[in-house]
C-alpha cells in the first residue's frame, strides 16, 4: 500500500533514547499471563456472563427466522404472534441484565488488573540498584509512570474486558450462523483475505511505530523537564532560543509518529468497512442463490442475514480495542522492562567484621570502555575524617557512592569489615553506610511519616530526640499539630535548612556508623548553612565520615585528605602534609585562599 513512510530517522527509540530497559515480548506476555492467572476466577466469570448475555441476544434472530418460516410454509394461522412476542421481550430483558452486568464485572476486573500493574512497578522500581535509578534520568521515569500508565489506564478498564467480550460474541454468533445455515458460513471465507491482509499490513507498522511514538513522548518530555528545572541558568546564559529550538525539534519528530500512526489507522477502518459490506453481501447474495435452489429455507435465511449483521459489532470491538492494544502495549513492555534489570538481592550470609572501609584497585564508569575512576585505592579507618577534593570531574562524587555502595565496581573490589558492599543484601549496606548529599526531600506526609522511613518501629520519643539531636525540635514543636502536622507538597512548607535538618533527623534514626557527605550545606545560603552545619556536626560525633569536599574549607580539619585528579588518587594525607608536599593540594588551597 503507498501512503505515508515512517519518518526517516527515531531519535528517540528506546534502545538509546531510555536507560531503562523496553521489556520484550516475551516478559510482555509472561507478565500479562501472569495478570491473567491472578484474575482467572473473575476472567472465567466475565466470559461466563457475556455467553449468556450473546446466547440471550440470538433468541431475535431465531424468533424472527421461524416466523419467516411458518409464512413461506402456508402456517400463518399456526402462528402465536403472542407467545413469540413474549419470548422475545423475555430474552431482551435477560440480554440486558446480562450485558449489565457484563460491563460490571468488567471494569471491576480492569481496576483490580490496573491496580496491580501500578503496584508491581512501584515495587519493583523500589526494589531496582540505586545506581540504575539515579542515572536512568527524569525524562524516562517520568513518561512512564504518568503517560504510560495513563495509556494502559484505558486498556485495563476497557479495552482487556471489551476484548475478551468481542473474542465470546463473535464465536458465538459464527457458531450459531454454522449450525443453523452452514452454507452461509462461506461468507466469511470470502471476506476473511481481505480483513486479514488489511491487519497484516497494519500489525506489520504498528507496533513499532507506536513504540517510536511513545520514545518520542519521552523525549520530549525529559527536555521539557529539564529546561523547567534549569530555567534560571538557560536565563542566565541566554541559552532561551537554543532550548526552545529543540524542544520544537523533539515535538516536531514526536508528531511525525503520531501523523504516521494515525495514516496507519485510516488505512486499517476502511478494509474493516469493506470486510462488513462483504459478509453482509455475500450471505445475503448466497442466501438468496441457495434458497432459490431449495438448499435454504427462507426462515433460514433470515435468521443467516440477522446473525451476519450481529457479527458487525464483535468484528469491530475487538478490532478496535486490538488496535487500541497496540499502544498499550507498547506503555507495557515499557513498564514491565524494568523487570529484566536484575535486583540487587545480595547474599545474607555476607556480613560485615569490623567498620573499615576499604577500595581495592577500583574501576568504574558510567558507560562502557570509558571508565571515570582507574584502579584506585583508599583505606578508610573506623572513626576517621576522609576528605575527597579534586577539581570537578575529577570522580570525587563517584569515589563517594562507590564507598556507599550504591554503585558497585567494574574492577577491583570495595568492601566493610572485609565484606564487598557488592555482595551484601542492600537493606543490609544501609544499616552500616549511608550518604547525604545536597538533595533533600520532603515527603507528602506527616512529619512523623517523613521520620518514620528511617526506621519504622521508632516511637514517638526517638522522634523528638533525633530532631533534638539535628537541633530541629524547636521548630518541630511550633508546628500545627506536632509530629502529625502535614508537611510536603500541600501541606506546611517546610524552609530547605529544616529540610535538610529532617534528612539529618533520618540519619540520626538510621544510626548508621560510616557517613558519605557529598557536600550536603552546599545548596544552602550562608546562615543556613552554618546552622546546619552545627546540627551535622553533632550528628557525625562518633561516625567514620568521608566528605567529598567541594569547598575546601570543610577539607581542612580532615584526619585523611585524598586528592582526586582524572579518574586516579594523586595525593593522600593531612592537610599540614599536603601544604609542606607543595603538589595538587597545596595549589588548590593557594587558589581557593588567592
Amino acid at each position: 500500500m503507498i501512503g505515508l513512510s515512517p519518518p526517516d530517522h527515531d531519535p528517540a527509540a528506546p534502545r538509546t533514547a531510555a536507560i531503562l530497559p523496553v521489556g520484550t515480548p516475551a516478559t510482555v506476555r509472561s507478565y500479562a499471563v501472569e495478570l491473567i492467572r491472578r484474575h482467572r476466577r473473575d476472567f472465567t466469570v466475565l466470559v461466563t456472563v457475556n455467553a449468556a448475555a450473546v446466547i440471550a441476544s440470538m433468541a431475535g434472530p431465531y424468533l424472527l427466522g421461524g416466523l419467516v418460516e411458518d409464512l413461506a410454509a402456508g402456517r400463518a394461522r399456526d402462528i402465536q404472534l403472542g407467545r413469540t412476542l413474549a419470548l422475545f421481550a423475555l430474552a431482551l430483558a435477560v440480554q440486558t441484565v446480562f450485558v449489565r452486568m457484563v460491563r460490571l464485572r468488567g471494569a471491576m476486573l480492569g481496576e483490580e488488573m490496573l491496580a496491580d500493574l501500578r503496584e508491581d512497578f512501584l515495587v519493583r522500581a523500589v526494589a531496582l540498584p540505586p545506581g540504575v535509578l539515579e542515572r536512568a534520568g527524569t525524562g524516562d521515569l517520568l513518561s512512564r509512570i504518568t503517560t504510560d500508565i495513563d495509556r494502559l489506564a484505558e486498556a485495563m478498564r476497557e479495552a482487556v474486558p471489551e476484548l475478551a467480550i468481542g473474542v465470546v460474541w463473535g464465536v458465538l454468533l459464527l457458531g450459531g450462523l454454522a449450525v443453523t445455515a452452514p452454507p452461509l458460513a462461506l461468507s466469511v471465507v470470502v471476506a476473511l483475505p481481505v480483513l486479514l491482509l488489511g491487519c497484516r499490513w497494519y500489525f506489520r507498522r504498528a507496533p513499532a511505530a507506536y513504540r517510536s511514538e511513545a520514545a518520542g513522548y519521552a523525549a520530549v518530555s525529559a527536555v521539557l523537564a529539564e529546561s523547567v528545572d534549569a530555567g534560571r541558568t538557560i536565563e542566565a546564559h541566554r541559552t532561551g532560543a537554543r532550548r526552545t529550538a529543540l524542544s520544537e525539534r523533539r515535538i516536531r519528530e514526536w508528531t511525525q509518529w503520531e501523523r504516521y500512526t494515525l495514516f496507519l489507522r485510516s488505512v486499517l477502518f476502511p478494509v474493516i468497512n469493506v470486510s462488513h459490506r462483504l459478509i453482509l453481501c455475500t450471505v445475503v447474495l448466497l442466501g438468496g442463490a441457495f434458497v432459490l435452489n431449495g438448499w435454504l429455507t427462507p426462515g433460514q435465511l433470515t435468521t443467516g442475514v440477522l446473525l451476519a449483521q450481529l457479527l458487525t459489532e464483535p468484528v469491530n470491538l475487538v478490532l478496535r480495542w486490538y488496535d487500541e492494544l497496540q499502544v498499550a502495549q507498547v506503555s507495557l513492555a515499557r513498564l514491565v522492562g524494568i523487570r529484566e534489570i536484575a535486583p540487587e538481592e545480595g547474599d545474607p550470609s555476607v556480613v560485615p567484621d569490623g567498620r573499615d572501609v576499604r577500595a581495592a584497585e577500583v574501576s568504574f564508569g558510567y558507560r562502557a570502555g570509558v571508565d571515570v575512576l582507574r584502579e584506585v585505592s583508599l583505606s578508610v579507618r573506623p572513626g576517621s575524617r576522609v576528605a575527597l577534593v579534586g577539581p570537578s570531574g575529577a570522580g570525587k562524587s563517584t569515589l563517594g557512592r562507590l564507598l556507599a555502595g550504591v554503585y558497585g565496581p567494574r574492577a577491583g573490589s570495595v568492601s566493610l569489615g572485609g565484606a564487598e558492599l557488592s555482595a551484601m543484601p542492600a537493606e543490609r549496606v544501609r544499616e552500616h553506610v549511608a550518604l547525604v548529599n545536597q538533595e533533600h526531600h520532603v515527603f507528602v506526609g506527616t512529619l512523623r511519616d517523613n521520620l518514620l522511613l528511617a526506621r519504622t518501629d521508632a516511637a514517638d520519643a526517638a522522634l523528638w530526640a533525633a530532631l533534638g539531636a539535628v537541633d530541629a525540635d524547636a521548630w518541630a514543636r511550633a508546628l500545627p499539630d506536632g509530629l502529625d502536622t502535614e508537611v510536603g507538597s500541600g501541606g506546611t512548607a517546610l524552609s530547605p535548612a529544616q529540610a535538610q535538618q529532617i534528612a539529618l533527623a533520618r540519619l540520626v534514626l538510621a544510626d548508621p556508623h560510616t557517613v558519605v557527605l557529598d557536600e550536603a550545606t552546599s545548596l544552602l545560603d550562608p546562615r543556613a548553612a552554618r546552622h546546619v552545619e552545627r546540627s551535622l556536626g553533632a550528628v557525625l560525633d562518633g561516625r567514620t565520615v568521608i566528605a567529598i569536599a567541594h569547598r575546601l574549607h570543610t577539607a581542612h580539619d580532615a584526619d585523611v585528605i585524598a586528592v582526586v585528579e582524572d579518574g586516579r588518587i594523586s595525593e593522600l594525607g593531612s592537610h599540614r602534609e599536603l601544604v609542606e608536599t607543595d603538589g595538587a593540594y597545596a595549589a588548590l588551597w593557594r587558589s581557593w585562599h588567592g
